[in-house]
């Protein structure tokens, strides 16, 4: 036994897991041919379950007047079903997809896994319900023929003669825990079939004529086999690989197509090879640059789908050299076998060796080739290459003729002053200028004409197509060769031009959409933004959806205008933002929406919707496409950077709210409780001893209770003016006063604080009215003189100066204290926030200052810290002085 490579293991071994956690998910029934027993087998397996004691309930089951069948149901919890119509109007019942969710059993029976769902249901395919089904936790049983697979269907297709519509994404198969082969040999098959046990019998007549004769039987039963095969070859490879066994290295299996007709049949091949290898896989396609035909990027982006659905990875490369393109890309990701089809033959190319096939043959030597052929496809390719280019048109041609017309013309005219090996520059740069404005084929008819003319009319013997002289020969035949080159390179040149102006397009349309959400502010900003970018960029109306406070998914912004969304819309945005896949129109999900839903999502964080209502005939391909997903994908980052944001400022909200509760408390239990112990003391000593103690210590006691009171009544003033403050309730009841009596009643009482303080008080030189609430401006002027008060130091004194200049009233009030250091002075009007050795005492609530910037503020001053003269600290007032009212009389 050898080691197998870590990741391998420890891939297999979560894998292991996650089977173990789905063991009851999906189990299905699978036969070669209707009337097989397959769904007698599922019901069969329903009672035994039932028996158990496990919650079993029929989603939907089909019994085609089997009584056999219906007699398995009896017992059997059944769902009741949807009503519906179909096309001619014929009423049929569906399977309700939203009362299994409701009901919620442990296993669920849903028949026919490959039947397409009538109008109006959520999912187009019922695969589609029971995926949804599976995610919500319900284990589902269900039915398949085998000639439903995605991956088989042009091999049914080979051996029946019928093409068969309702297919299954092979994909999906995968999620499958158990696949069950209900077997019949192909004559009992038949027997059963003439006695009526399948098809009633005129329809069984037909059938035995067609779909049921012995060899498709014979056919579709090896197919069943075959992908049981496969199912079982899987499981035991994940299983040695989780129990650390040998396995041989997987290497990649690509497929190149190029969008003709053998591309869908080149996927499903190339499925089908990974499939038995075990390996994963991928469709590359090279975009030169030059347009292709509708048709073709219809076929290209159905393709593509079609690999995406059976579980393979859609590439799309962009280069000139298709060979080095796909061989770089092949050593890039490990690629070991490479698939291409043939279908167009080049026999010009093939004999110079440099087909696309001969190219990578000798220099992908390292890697296996596998050329798939497809006959069928090759004569209709050859049979489109002999007609008429469609995208050549005869406008495109008459353009051509009409240039080298011109050309002649000119030629005539020159043809007297110029050698005929200078005329032909003429031609050529008739050639280039056709080149540039249309295609090869074109490009080729200008050169051949304007050779055949410049032979006929200017070389000798003129108006033949002989050529005399050997000299001639060499000029005319290098001319053809410089025409033919030319208008190679110049329709190159002209198709990168087209697709380098197409990806500049996105570009810009991208680079706009950045721009404009990086100058958003919110998340509202940016959904604006984005809906205006996107409907400009896709030529359509675009609407982003996002839930509201009470969870509803509604509009938040619309443009070019405002977009109407019908239930059904609204349906397809509900189901896009909650699975987090596109729905709606252009997808398989409730196509019935008139627009396109994309989900704008961030890993698991569901940001909204974007609805894309193109017009009604438009269609969407590939490049419209990928700059629509591209362009959500860059509105939900932003969204996602904008909700960070928002978490972020909540973050730092609720830290400040925590700092500032923290401060509060503190404050609280040091302001209130120092005032009210000493009251309380004081107080308990005049109660205990008021008889014994003398008049001087009685007066000292009621004293220290009226100044504790005092103080505990200025605390709770300063919190009820910064509650109104901070709610914007304060009432500015103006008057007009004299800035110098405001300063004498606030200095009258600091000096009734502190009786020692000394003060020196300088005035206006003349008086000075100022139209403001008095009390508040007193306050605040208290408030300042308080603090620096209590940080002056002994037999320092506290200066008081005011002047009045350009309409403006300046109060400045300078201590002599320890300062603020300058990167704390802005600061210190912050709410409960004080310096350790500055201008706040640790006594300090911090509220004065603050408290003071919000009452100087309302009445339209300003309040700031400066340094002051050689130590301490200066803290000026500014006051709007308004002209002084006329006097009366």
């Amino acid at each position: 036994m050898t080691d197998t490579p870590r990741d391998a293991r420890a891939d297999a071994l979560l894998q292991a897991v996650q089977d173990d956690a789905r063991a009851a998910g999906l189990k299905i029934f699978l036969g070669a041919a209707p009337g097989v027993g397959k769904t007698f087998a599922m019901l069969s397996a329903a009672r035994e379950l039932r028996r158990q004691g496990v919650d079993v309930v029929v989603g939907l089951v089909e019994t085609h007047g089997r009584a056999e069948t219906a007699a398995l149901l009896e017992g059997l919890e059944l769902l009741p079903r949807r009503p519906g119509e179909r096309h001619g109007g014929r009423p049929m019942d569906e399977f309700d997809l939203d009362a299994a969710l409701a009901r919620h059993p442990t296993v669920l029976l849903v028949d026919e896994l490959a039947h397409t769902n009538l109008p109006g249901g959520r999912h187009a395919k019922r695969w589609q319900d029971i995926a949804e089904l599976l995610d919500a936790g319900i284990a589902v049983y269900t039915t398949l023929n085998v000639q439903h697979l995605e991956s088989r269907n042009d091999q049914v297709r080979r051996i029946t003669g019928v093409a068969v519509r309702e297919t299954v994404p092979d994909a999906f198969l995968d999620r499958a825990r158990d696949i069950v082969l209900v077997d019949l040999p192909p004559r009992e098959l038949i027997d059963r079939l003439k006695q009526g046990k399948v098809y009633v019998p005129e329809t069984a007549a037909a059938a035995l004529n067609a779909f049921f004769s012995p060899g498709n039987l014979a056919a579709l039963r090896e197919l069943a086999l075959e992908t049981i095969a496969h199912h079982v070859d899987s499981d035991l490879r994940d299983h040695m690989l989780a129990r650390g066994s040998a396995m041989t290295v997987r290497r990649r299996v690509m497929a190149a197509i190029d969008g003709h007709g053998q591309s869908e049949y080149l996927v499903r091949v190339t499925r089908r090879i990974a499939e038995r290898r075990g390996a994963p896989w991928s469709v590359v396609f090279v975009d030169t640059g030059a347009p292709l035909e509708p048709e073709r990027r219809e076929r290209l982006d159905a393709a593509m789908r079609l690999a995406q659905r059976l579980g393979g990875e859609p590439v799309t490369l962009r280069g000139q050299a298709i060979a080095d393109e796909l061989l770089a890309h092949a050593d890039r990701e490990g690629v070991g076998q490479i698939l291409i089809g043939r279908t167009r033959e080049r026999p010009l190319a093939r004999l110079l060796g440099i087909s696309l096939t001969q190219r990578l043959m000798r220099r992908g030597a390292h890697m296996e080739l596998t050329i798939i052929a497809t006959p069928a496809e090759r004569v209709q390719a050859r049979r489109r290459a002999r007609q008429p280019v469609r995208t050549a048109s005869s406008g495109a041609y008459g353009y051509a003729t009409a240039v080298i017309a011109a050309a002649f013309a000119l030629a005539f005219v020159a043809n007297t002053w110029l050698g005929v090996a200078n005329l032909s520059l003429i031609f050529l740069t008739a050639v280039l200028v056709v080149a540039v404005r249309s295609r090869m084929a074109v490009a080729v008819y200008a050169a051949l004409l304007c050779f055949l003319g410049y032979n006929f009319f200017f070389t000798e013997p003129r108006y033949t197509l002989r050529i005399s002289h050997p000299d001639d020969v060499l000029a005319v035949g290098l001319f053809l060769l410089a025409a033919l080159v030319c208008s190679r390179l110049a329709t190159r040149l002209a198709t990168q031009v087209r697709s380098l102006r197409i990806a500049q397009v996105h570009a810009r349309a991208l680079l706009g959409l950045g721009q404009q959400l990086t100058a958003s502010a919110d998340a509202g900003g940016a959904r604006q933004a984005g809906a205006r970018a996107m409907a400009t960029a896709l030529d359509a109306e675009v609407a982003i959806l996002a839930r509201s406070a009470d969870g509803q998914l509604q509009v938040a912004h619309a443009a070019p205008r405002a977009i109407q969304l019908s239930p059904q819309d609204m349906a397809a945005a509900d189901w896009c933002e909650r699975h987090h896949e596109p729905a709606g129109r252009f997808t398989d999900t409730l196509h019935g929406a008139s627009g396109w839903a994309l989900p704008l999502a961030v890993d698991e964080h569901r940001l909204g919707v974007a609805f894309v209502r193109l017009p009604t005939d438009a269609k969407l391909d590939a490049e419209r496409r990928r700059l629509a997903l591209a362009m959500a994908q860059d509105l939900a980052r932003a969204l996602e950077r904008a909700r960070l944001a928002d978490e972020l400022e909540g973050a730092r909200v609720q830290g400040e709210t925590e700092r500032l509760r923290n401060a509060l408390l503190s404050s609280v239990s040091h302001d209130l409780r120092s005032p009210l112990a000493a009251m309380i003391g004081a107080a308990g000593t005049l109660v205990s001893y008021r008889r014994q103690l003398p008049d001087e210590e009685l007066d000292q006691l009621l004293q220290s209770i009226l100044g504790e009171g005092q103080r505990l009544d200025r605390y709770i003033q300063n919190l009820l003016d910064m509650t109104r403050l901070g709610h914007g309730t304060l009432t500015l009841n103006r008057d007009w006063i004299a800035a110098d009596d405001i300063v004498a009643s606030a200095v009258a009482r600091v000096r009734k604080l502190f009786p020692e303080l000394r003060l020196q008080v300088h005035g206006t030189p003349e008086p000075v009215l100022l139209h403001v609430h008095p009390a508040l401006i007193e306050q605040a002027l208290f408030n300042i003189l308080e603090n620096a008060a209590r940080f002056s130091p002994p037999n320092e004194a506290v200066r008081v100066e005011a002047h009045a200049a350009n309409d403006q009233l300046t109060i400045d009030v300078s201590d002599r204290g320890p300062g603020i250091p300058e990167d704390e002075r802005a600061r210190i009007f912050d709410m409960f926030y004080s310096v350790a050795r500055g201008d706040r005492a640790p006594q300090s609530t911090g509220m004065g200052l603050a408290i003071c910037r919000g009452m100087i503020g309302a009445h339209g001053g300003s309040v700031e810290a400066l340094p002051g003269d050689g130590r301490g600290t200066t803290i000026r007032i500014t006051l709007p002085v308004p002209p002084a009212p006329a006097a009366d009389g």
